[in-house]
């Protein structure tokens, strides 16, 4: 990935007499150092975006997007799990939750075409603390996707996390 210099003032703005909040710091890679928070976010997602193009259809990454943050979320905090039985099985049902749902947070998502025909992937950020109060960020997540014909109607089913 290509750097991108840090945008700076216009030169209409260099006039301006109030002052203006600063864009986040961005380091070599184009990326916000690690906890600049939500103001960060909008540069991750756009480096995210960059690095790899869009080659979905619209509908079918909003569908994705929605299904992979859903299942993250099922994932760290534990909430909803029981919706996908067969990504959390019985046996890790009542596993506890890594992560408060208030202390997680998903940076930056994109959904793109796997290795195979017919399968996709939604590569996630986040950021969280856990129970023992330690905070990290850019977190990466990968959920892979298979897709399926239910009743004649398309979709896409989540697959257990590869280990």
């Amino acid at each position: 990935m290509t750097a991108s210099p840090a945008g700076g003032p216009s030169a209409a703005a260099s006039t301006a007499t109030t002052p203006t909040a600063s864009p986040p710091a961005r380091s070599a890679a184009g990326l916000v150092p690690h906890g600049e928070g939500l103001a960060g976010d909008r540069a991750i997602q756009a480096a995210l975006e960059k690095a790899w193009p869009a080659d979905l259809p619209a509908g079918q990454e909003r569908e994705l997007l929605a299904e992979g943050r859903a299942l993250l979320r099922a994932d760290t905090t534990g909430i909803g799990r029981t919706r996908w039985p067969t990504v959390f099985p019985d046996t890790h049902q009542g596993l506890a939750p890594a992560f408060a749902a208030p202390r997680f947070r998903i940076q930056a998502a994109i959904a793109r075409r796997a290795d195979h025909p017919g399968r996709a992937v939604v590569h996630l950020l986040w950021a969280g603390t856990d129970g023992g109060g330690t905070y990290t960020d850019l977190r990466i997540s990968d959920w892979y996707f298979t897709r399926t014909h239910t009743k004649g109607a398309p979709g896409w089913a989540p697959q257990p996390p590869r280990t």
